[in-house]
């Protein structure tokens, strides 16, 4: 009887020892992936940061090398040239700034009168060049969008056609000009006349500092007798986009953010960010 006795007491200590044990082994994991949870949450924290600093320095460079509102902006000039990567600890910091007046201006389209004919005509251009299916001006009319993505809610506007044209349309204010001095190649072979092999010299050969007016640039030799018209070019902005990259070990992370410059006071503003999630490739 003792023996019996004594035999289930054992059992009963070696079930709550295996008890115990397994409790604690669920909270050493839970404790384990609670710890991981956390340094992904760190990890994640300081690639935003590091992004954040690179776009402080974007603004910064913006601010110090155009000083002047009405000045020319050139593609050749400091802001748009010389940005250095900034190396940190174990990762990268890369800075690009790009004028969004050098690409069409698609405000230009959403008005609720119909569009002018030399705009459209462009337009049209641009999606030949493109090669996408062309959307009619019409299909814009009246539209208010906050940004390029929802184009594809007009009809006819399919993933290929939004992926074509993305990269070369901006949403700048209704007054925003095609800068003549940072527009590429395809969007200078939209006007009139101009063939892209032109529209690719005309980069290859245009000024570091730029055009000093809209005139001087319709009077360059290879565009005289074409009929440019100067509606919608302009020689400046004031309608950026400052693009960090950031890499932290295995990880990436781009910041793209919008910035513009009151004319009135001559300051700076946010006016959007949008974040694409990094990709890891670190082993779990």
């Amino acid at each position: 009887m003792r023996k019996a006795q004594q035999g289930i007491a054992l059992l009963t200590v070696l079930l709550v020892m295996s008890l115990a044990l397994l409790i604690t082994a669920g909270m050493l994991r839970s404790h384990r992936l609670a710890l991981h949870s956390s340094a992904q949450q760190i990890h994640q924290l300081q690639l935003r940061q590091l992004s954040f600093a690179g776009e402080s320095w974007g603004r910064l460079r913006l601010r110090d090398l155009l000083v002047d509102p009405k000045a020319v902006v050139a593609a050749g000039q400091g802001w748009a040239t010389g940005t250095p990567a900034l190396d940190t600890e174990n990762g990268q910091i890369k800075v690009q700034i790009e004028d969004l007046a050098a690409r069409f201006n698609i405000t230009a389209l959403l008005g609720t009168e119909p569009v002018d004919a030399v705009t459209g005509q462009r337009w049209l251009r641009l999606q030949t060049l493109l090669e996408v299916t062309p959307i009619h001006t019409s299909a814009l009319e009246g539209l208010s969008l906050s940004d390029i993505s929802q184009l594809r809610q007009v009809p006819g506007v399919d993933a290929q056609w939004l992926t074509r044209m993305q990269p070369w349309l901006a949403l700048l204010g209704k007054g925003g000009l095609l800068n003549i001095n940072t527009a590429p190649a395809t969007l200078l072979a939209t006007l009139e006349g101009v063939t892209p092999d032109m529209a690719r010299r005309l980069v290859a050969e245009r000024p570091l500092q730029g055009y000093a007016s809209v005139q001087d640039f319709t009077f360059v030799p290879a565009l005289i007798g074409l009929g440019i018209n100067s509606q919608g070019l302009g020689i400046n902005s004031r309608w950026f986009r400052i693009t960090t990259e950031v890499r932290l070990g295995q990880s990436r992370l781009r910041l793209e953010s919008d910035v513009a410059r009151d004319l009135k006071t001559g300051k700076w503003h946010l006016l959007q960010r949008r974040f694409l999630a990094p990709q890891h490739s670190e082993s779990s």
